[in-house]
């Protein structure tokens, strides 16, 4: 994700005599802590088949890694968001990456799928809480001057989860086993939580986000749309690409571990530069970055059990999938921020928390379909629901409305 479209609270203080030293380290430890989550949300889909045959469960239960975090942390936003209003957020961003840190290396040693299980319930936590919280804090760690560009650097580490942590976790799995993969996620979890603690100054909580007002910013029409868009084109995306591995390796014949990280390593840099493309743009036209995602999505999908029987097909399709996802949680950050310009917490709870419920329905969706079917048949469905996300976005148009201004 970018910010670009300018969805944090631009009024919020930044710390008095700050070197530009402390500011540009503070920033770092926040984009390195969601880098780290990033990794541990989606490294699964990397070693689905891996995890899945060590405990013997089909790719459709390891699939439910995937599930838990998106549900969990679906709840987790508006809750630790509430409950937490006061509290410093220094102190929340440290609870939170401890937690991460602790759930990666219960992950690594876990004698049984359960407790892998209930590590995957961790990171959902730490997924609604962190985010929720940490969304605008760049802009309280920098002079007003320099706030834009470094709330762009901490949203870069959405994508370079994708880029480098993965295909990195995966290869590394290939190595020495996921285990030693999800070990070297909680050792660098550890890392950013010392150089947190260490960087970031007291951050007291301000404007705080009651229920009132999430009911507030929910009964707007704009609002609606976002979740309905956002729905879909998640349930789209997560649903067919969870299960990306299995169809690599037996439809698209890929038969080297390597060479499946090596794809997902090129959908990722794909991804990048969906993400710049459409920030780049999404602030002035966020109903065609968003129904140009969506379309680009639905063509890739619907193509690659036709197309993407081999190797070469599959990894052009991939790219072309990559790139439009790059700009779907920008995009749809941007329409949450326009719909409720007065409330940007408020707009980063409800996006944070239809984004990670959503995510957790397409992995089970897919996972059903996945174990009755075939991986081809996923990404087939995830296709025909992206297709409906662009008429979501033609219909927005149609019916002329104007974005609420601030």
């Amino acid at each position: 994700m970018t910010t670009r479209q300018g969805s944090g609270p631009a009024t919020l203080p930044a710390p008095a005599g700050r070197s530009p030293l402390k500011s540009r380290l503070a920033v770092l430890a926040v984009t390195l802590g969601i880098f780290t989550i990033v990794t541990s949300e989606i490294l699964p889909i990397g070693l689905l088949t891996r995890i899945g045959g060590d405990f013997g469960v089909s790719d459709g239960t390891a699939g439910l890694m995937m599930t838990l975090p998106g549900l969990l942390a679906a709840g987790a936003a508006p809750t630790v968001t509430l409950a937490t209003a006061r509290v410093d957020r220094r102190l929340m961003l440290c609870a939170c990456v401890a937690l991460l840190a602790l759930a990666n290396l219960l992950a690594a040693v876990a004698p049984a799928y359960w407790l892998v299980l209930l590590s995957r319930v961790l990171v959902g936590v730490v997924i609604g809480g962190f985010w929720s919280i940490g969304v605008g804090l760049a802009q309280r760690l920098v002079p007003a001057e320099s706030a834009g560009r470094a709330t762009a650097v901490v949203f870069s580490a959405v994508p370079l989860g994708s880029v480098v942590g993965v295909p990195a976790g995966t290869f590394l799995g290939d190595l020495a086993g996921w285990r030693t993969a999800c070990a070297a996620v909680g050792a660098l979890a550890v890392a950013v939580l010392v150089l947190t603690a260490l960087v970031l100054p007291p951050l007291p909580a301000v404007r705080a986000t009651r229920p009132a007002v999430l009911r507030a910013v929910l009964r707007t029409v704009h609002t609606r749309f976002a979740l309905l868009m956002t729905f879909l084109i998640v349930l789209a995306h997560f649903g067919a690409y969870t299960y990306v591995t299995p169809f690599l390796e037996r439809t698209a014949h890929v038969a080297s571990a390597g060479t499946v990280t090596v794809f997902l390593l090129v959908y990722g840099v794909a991804g990048v530069v969906g993400n710049f493309a459409g920030g780049a743009v999404v602030a002035r036209r966020p109903r065609t970055v968003f129904g140009a995602a969506a379309g680009l999505l639905a063509l890739a999908t619907l193509l690659l059990p036709v197309l993407g029987r081999g190797p070469a097909g599959a990894l052009a399709l991939l790219v072309v999938w990559g790139v439009a996802y790059g700009a779907v949680p920008v995009a749809s950050q941007t329409w949450f921020a326009k719909a409720a310009p007065g409330a940007p917490e408020a707009a980063s709870v409800l996006f944070t928390a239809s984004f990670q419920a959503t995510l957790s329905l397409g992995a089970l969706a897919g996972g059903l379909v996945v174990d009755r079917t075939s991986p081809a048949a996923v990404m087939t469905l995830g296709g025909a629901t992206a297709v409906l996300v662009v008429l979501a976005a033609w219909l927005h148009f149609a019916k002329r409305l104007e974005w609420p201004r601030g």
